[in-house]
């Protein structure tokens, strides 16, 4: 028998199977990403007439990638406590802070403890009052937030929260609802005609109460011209009532506990039970 003969066929026939397998593998994977090219066109297809069929315009360009994410847990720095006003001993310049490029040196050379890992939120505005979120990586987390305070040009004090993301809590990751699918629900279940979606952002939120440490979960927020802020839930589309973008709540804190609060305001807000 011809040993080195079978083992040149040997090694042939191997290296054949293995280009037919890879190739088997590179059809599955194109096929799937073409049905996933078809459905997002089909999805934007079905948004746009949604949209036309209301009135209503996107001033926002959405994101197009399917993403996976996780819940976050976070714990809340109780050192920090989120509706404490605290002046500036060297007041900044609002100027240098919105600068292009020289936000993140000013920032980092802050009294405001971790201010370099904010980022700055232009969808909740009031006269006088700059926000910026807490990131985690390149997501926003919505709720922790700095609130800075202008007084002629100058940011004189500010409220911050602040949380640290725990990394011993293992979460997997789970499929996104499209932005575009997250639009159409808000617009056919819950838009008047003619509004105007001034942003749609990717961020993690959670619900504001009393706790140390609690989840996070990831959310579309979409904004409204008329500053009506939506939440919708990215894993099962769920939808809360909207927040009102000059209002935002303190993270840790209870609602309604946020400074200048009234119970009468918070009665007002509550639903009435028939």
């Amino acid at each position: 028998m011809n040993w080195s003969r079978a083992k040149t066929i040997l090694i042939c026939s191997f290296l054949l199977l293995n280009m037919i397998l890879g190739f088997q593998l590179w059809s599955t994977n194109r096929s799937n990403q073409t049905e996933i090219s078809l459905d997002t066109s089909g999805t934007i297809e079905e948004l746009n007439r949604a949209l036309h069929s209301k009135n209503i315009r996107l001033a926002d360009e959405l994101p197009t990638d399917v993403t996976k994410l996780k819940v976050i847990t976070v714990k809340y720095d109780d050192s920090i406590k989120p509706g404490d006003k605290k002046m500036l001993k060297t007041p900044l310049s609002m100027s240098a802070l919105l600068g292009k490029g020289a936000s993140k040196e000013v920032q980092a050379q802050s009294e405001i403890p971790n201010f370099n890992l904010y980022q700055l939120d232009s969808a909740v505005r009031t006269n006088g009052t700059y926000v910026f979120n807490q990131l985690y990586g390149k997501l926003p987390l919505f709720d922790v937030t700095v609130e800075l305070n202008e007084e002629n040009g100058e940011i004189t004090s500010y409220r911050q929260a602040y949380v640290e993301v725990e990394s011993g809590v293992e979460q997997t990751e789970q499929k996104l609802i499209p932005a575009q699918l997250a639009v159409r629900s808000l617009v056919d279940n819950y838009l008047s005609e003619g509004s105007v979606i001034t942003e749609v952002r990717l961020g993690y939120h959670g619900q504001p109460y009393n706790s140390q440490t609690q989840p996070m979960f990831p959310h579309w927020r979409i904004t409204i011209d008329n500053h009506d802020i939506y939440y919708l839930q990215a894993f099962n589309g769920a939808v809360e009532s909207p927040q009102k973008g000059s209002d935002p709540v303190p993270f840790g804190t209870p609602e309604g506990s946020k400074p200048g609060s009234t119970s009468n305001n918070d009665d007002k807000n509550k639903p009435d039970k028939k």
